[in-house]
């Protein structure tokens, strides 16, 4: 018993200490199923989710390497019980067969903890979303392409092997260059909670996936009465109606790619007033969407900006223009993702091996803002103030050392405290003559049309039809 009592003693002075207490606050409020589980299981559920965490937030080169890491960190902590197998596959194995039934809960479980950031909780008296997606480049395999690549491409590719020995040299050259620029990808379509910075709920599928169609996904994950914000990206009738119709509003940047109506009569004219009522949803006798229109004059070009909010007084321009200001952190999110965190580039070569590295990469970089936001946010540092690189380095620094005692300073939650940027004004980069990403145009004035005497006739049936059944 002494002995056993030396062991205890000897890992709560430990690095792994703070890490094995961040992990059980993370899990507190999840009770994870056990059903199925086999009796003879080394791995206890959850110390597979402790593990996967643990994987996901390692340091290591290759993926093998940060399991090794992981399971001794599993096993300093838990030295009195049985140790869980060596098996790199076996914890594949049981990832790929219980990441499935987790994600809900966990998701669930963090967004109760992101929910109770009362301090960040709103902006601008609203509960604010943000929308947008980004590509994550997967290993050139055979998986990988059958599962991630265009289908379009892969198809060409079959051609190709068809008729290869009809094609000239360059011709083969140059299909060749085309197969190149066909990375098989993972689109990642993440919902972004703007209010404290961390993420609410994702999608994943092929490169040539929609994101609208993901996002539409997840409207019921949004609490009611919540403000989605997106880009250009987002428009369509469809997309706005679906978002109306889950109970939340809109507030959408718009450009050329959208056509506008005013004086339609279907409701009350008013300054802004705008319509979005597609040809194809006026056949389909559908309502048009009533939308208030903001002008915001920036240093470069104009920005237009769409709500469903037409109340002033509950979104005034201020709010809304500063709203969609803040909808620049998820481009930030996935820059942390990518370059920091190192995701730009997942490391399986089996495709739902891939996905399995995603979604645990995902939840670590969310369990990790949890943490600290929860360190921080209370004492008035703001979410935009906390670091990730230096969150990232304090959990990867307490993995490195989690035997020794750490220095004075040097715990977790110490490190955690220090992990805010400085204050210090940074230069404008501009001028420097590295290369650059080629800039995209500015997405324009969106068109603003005068509705016609037919869209006004059309609009008053839909409006009499609707009164006819409010008092049927």
């Amino acid at each position: 018993m002494a002995h056993q009592d030396h062991g205890r003693k000897d890992i709560e002075c430990s690095q792994a200490h703070d890490l094995h207490r961040a992990l059980r606050w993370l899990l507190a409020r999840i009770t994870l199923p056990s059903a199925g589980w086999r009796f003879d299981c080394t791995w206890a559920p959850l110390k597979l989710v402790f593990a996967g965490l643990l994987w996901a937030w390692s340091d290591e080169r290759t993926l093998i390497d940060r399991f090794i890491t992981s399971r001794k960190m599993i096993v300093h902590l838990y030295p009195h019980d049985a140790k869980p197998a060596k098996s790199y596959q076996a914890f594949l194995k049981l990832l790929r067969k219980w990441t499935g039934v987790w994600l809900d809960l966990l998701r669930e479980a963090f967004r109760q903890r992101t929910a109770s950031l009362a301090q960040v909780w709103k902006v601008a008296g609203w509960i604010v979303f943000a929308g947008d997606g980004s590509r994550i480049d997967v290993p050139r395999t055979r998986s990988n392409e059958q599962h991630y690549a265009p289908q379009s491409a892969l198809a060409r590719a079959a051609r190709r092997r068809v008729k290869r020995s009809r094609r000239t040299k360059r011709r083969r050259a140059q299909e060749l260059r085309q197969r190149k620029a066909n990375v098989p990808q993972i689109w990642l379509t993440a919902l972004w909670h703007v209010g404290s910075g961390l993420p609410w709920d994702w999608r994943t599928g092929p490169s040539d996936s929609s994101e609208r169609e993901h996002l539409r996904q997840m409207l019921p994950a949004m609490p009611k009465n919540s403000l989605l914000t997106a880009d250009a990206g987002f428009v369509g009738y469809p997309m706005w109606e679906a978002i109306l119709a889950a109970g939340h509003h809109l507030l959408i940047r718009v450009g050329g790619n959208v056509r506008l109506l005013q004086k339609l009569g279907y409701a009350r004219e008013r300054q802004g007033l705008v319509y979005l009522w597609s040809d194809r949803a006026a056949k389909k006798r559908l309502p048009p969407l009533v939308l208030r229109l903001i002008v915001v004059h920036g240093p470069r070009h104009p920005l237009y900006l769409v709500t469903s909010v037409m109340d002033t007084t509950e979104l005034s321009q201020t709010q809304a223009t500063e709203i969609y200001r803040r909808r620049w952190g998820i481009e930030l999110f996935y820059r942390h993702c990518k370059q920091t965190f190192e995701r730009r580039k997942l490391r399986s070569h089996n495709a739902d091996n891939a996905m399995l590295e995603l979604h645990w990469s995902l939840l670590g970089v969310w369990a990790m803002g949890l943490h600290s936001h929860h360190r921080l946010v209370p004492r008035g540092v703001l979410p935009e103030r906390i670091s990730f690189a230096k969150v990232l380095r304090a959990y990867r620094r307490s993995m490195r050392e989690y035997k020794s005692p750490p220095d004075p300073g040097e715990r977790l939650l110490q490190l955690l405290d220090q992990a805010i940027l400085d204050n210090y004004p940074r230069r404008d980069k501009t001028s420097r003559d590295y290369p650059r990403k080629k800039q995209e145009s500015a997405a324009g004035a969106p068109i603003i049309q005068i509705a016609t005497a037919a869209q006004i006739r059309a609009a008053n049936d839909l409006k009499a039809n609707y009164r006819k059944r409010l008092t049927a």
